[in-house]
């Protein structure tokens, strides 16, 4: 159950606000993104408004959350991975005052936490500019248009489209994605799981180790650690790999086109370490939408329920308490 005593708001500005939602979509605790306009003086405003320039507004996204799920300190680090925090002007090829980036605080708590975040981000020297983006108080937010809302969803193609041409994903993958050293992971991994991970390699079905797993938790990406799918999307394909619905958080798989082997495929990475996962099929179930993403085990590492929260992935709890509610 939500405890609504621990329901915030958290509201960013990252320039179009196409690309802010998917970032913090489906993750626990995360009950609502909307996208939005706020920090000018009209009041309604309109998209081309905003995008004249007339307002003061910049284009933004609100969260609604729990913080006792989804510290606001988490929403932070996702924000300040998705901007480039030194562009005065705007972000990537949008220009202007309404893509400029701010954090919008709603109370002293988030305003000290935003202070420190960029001061943090200041002190890392993963960037050689000053970070430029404002802490402000957060004002009225006025919704944007509902053809807006879920724009990423409602128009894939051209909304993928868009975000790579806009340079955003370039910029993220330069800025952010720092995948290990070959010669390192050599030492960490087996021979498999450097060849799955590192060279799109396929294990043997049948004989590899979570095809038939079915203890409760969540399984991660060998490489980087990041959250991939959950044990409660996972079920029996009989193709001899782990087959899962869905992903634990769909920003945190890329999809790729497979030409290889005289087929036609679509491959599945993860976001930030870049490893092969396997590829996924439109033969799942359908009361489950109908998608069948077939991983190798050698791609990944399972968290116990248990264990989560030692892990460092205990927000994910939640997911499985909310499962026992429902039975």
């Amino acid at each position: 159950m939500v405890n609504s005593s621990n329901i915030q708001r958290a509201t960013f500005a990252g320039g179009c606000f196409w690309c802010m939602v998917s970032p913090f979509e489906d993750m626990p605790g995360i009950l609502k993104v909307v996208s939005g306009y706020t920090g000018g003086h009209k009041e309604n405003p309109t998209y081309e408004e905003v995008c004249a320039g007339t307002t003061g507004h910049y284009e933004a996204v609100q969260i609604t959350y729990d913080e006792d799920i989804f510290p606001y300190t988490r929403l932070l680090e996702i924000y300040w991975q998705q901007i480039d925090p030194t562009d005065p002007g705007g972000q990537f090829n949008d220009r202007g005052q309404s893509y400029q980036t701010a954090i919008f605080y709603h109370n002293e708590e988030q305003r000290n936490a935003a202070e420190a975040s960029k001061q943090e981000l200041e002190r890392s020297g993963r960037f050689n500019k000053p970070i430029v983006t404002k802490i402000l108080p957060a004002g009225p937010f006025y919704e944007a248009e509902e053809y807006h809302q879920d724009f990423h969803k409602k128009n894939p193609f051209h909304y993928k489209r868009y975000r790579e041409a806009s340079g955003r994903d370039a910029f993220i993958e330069k800025h952010w994605m720092k995948k290990p050293d070959p010669e390192e992971l050599r030492k960490r991994l087996t021979p498999m799981q450097y060849e799955v991970t590192q060279n799109n390699g396929t294990e043997p079905p049948f004989q590899n180790e979570y095809y038939d797993h079915d203890e409760p938790g969540i399984y991660v990406d060998i490489v980087s650690g990041e959250p991939l799918f959950s044990s409660l999307d996972k079920y029996d394909a009989g193709c001899g790999w782990p087959s899962f619905t869905r992903p634990l958080h769909s920003y945190n798989i890329k999809e790729k086109l497979d030409l290889s082997h005289n087929m036609v495929r679509t491959e599945v990475r993860s976001r930030w370490a870049d490893s092969h996962l396997g590829h996924v099929f439109n033969d799942g179930p359908p009361e489950h939408g109908g998608l069948r993403y077939c991983i190798n085990s050698a791609a990944l590492r399972f968290i116990p329920l248990e264990d989560l929260e030692k892990e460092g992935y205990g927000e994910y709890r939640v997911l499985f308490e909310q499962r026992e509610q429902q039975k």
